[in-house]
């Protein structure tokens, strides 16, 4: 089943300095049919205005992926970690134990990123955060850029959970396939462009449910830009 969740039926909250979209319950917005995917239970779409962002706050036995659409986001953690992740790369922060960390864009534009919290399958773990480049060519397959999936190869960055972040970019006319797996369902955002999952037509930022599909086969109309979380139903 496809099921599609148009950007602008998302959940909105704006401030001075942030510009959010909610495709699930979060904060002050709840929707009781909102509620995640399987462990995926946030996918923020933030735009974050120029030298703001978020300051140092903590948080507890959660993976916590960063995707960067446009410009940097700089973090700060109580374990003396600091990095900037660029556009079409990616962080993911282990809350384990518990963690304290700030998210900063202290670049001359707008930061537009996806952050995607996914919980974890074991309970305890030490906190730790990472960050890896990924090439943004167009591809016949969807790379991934977390996992914790049985048989992860340790190319991408580790999580714990039976998740994978995966991303793309799909020239015009061109698919990709993704094969799900039995007790598996996906959610799938086109960062930019527009496609078709199995058949069903899917707008720029608008959310894809995927539940009892043994794969999803992914057609760009126009240019895209592809990230998808395949998680245990």
């Amino acid at each position: 089943m496809i099921q599609i969740q148009p950007f602008d039926r998302l959940g909105r909250f704006q401030n001075a300095w942030l510009n959010a979209r909610y495709h699930f319950s979060f904060g002050q917005y709840r929707d009781p049919a909102r509620q995640g995917v399987g462990g995926l239970v946030v996918w923020n779409d933030d735009e974050i205005a120029p030298g703001t962002g978020f300051d140092p706050h903590p948080h507890r036995e959660m993976e916590i992926i960063t995707y960067v659409r446009e410009g940097a986001i700089t973090h700060r953690d109580s374990l003396g970690n600091e990095g900037r992740t660029e556009a079409g790369d990616i962080q993911v922060m282990h809350a384990g134990t518990g963690i304290t960390h700030a998210e900063y864009n202290l670049e001359p534009t707008p930061t537009r990123l996806f952050q995607i919290w996914i919980h974890p399958g074991t309970q305890g773990v030490a906190p730790g955060w990472g960050a890896r480049k990924f090439p943004r060519t167009s591809s016949t397959v969807l790379t991934a850029m977390a996992d914790g999936r049985a048989g992860a190869d340790g190319s991408a960055l580790p999580l714990y959970a039976d998740a994978a972040v995966l991303a793309g970019t799909i020239k015009a006319g061109e698919s990709v396939t993704h094969a799900l797996g039995k007790g598996r369902v996906g959610y799938l955002v086109a960062a930019t462009g527009t496609v078709s999952v199995n058949g069903a037509t899917v707008g720029t930022r608008d959310g894809v449910t995927v539940t009892g599909e043994d794969s999803i086969t992914i057609t760009a109309s126009a240019d895209a830009e592809v990230v998808l979380v395949d998680v245990v139903g």
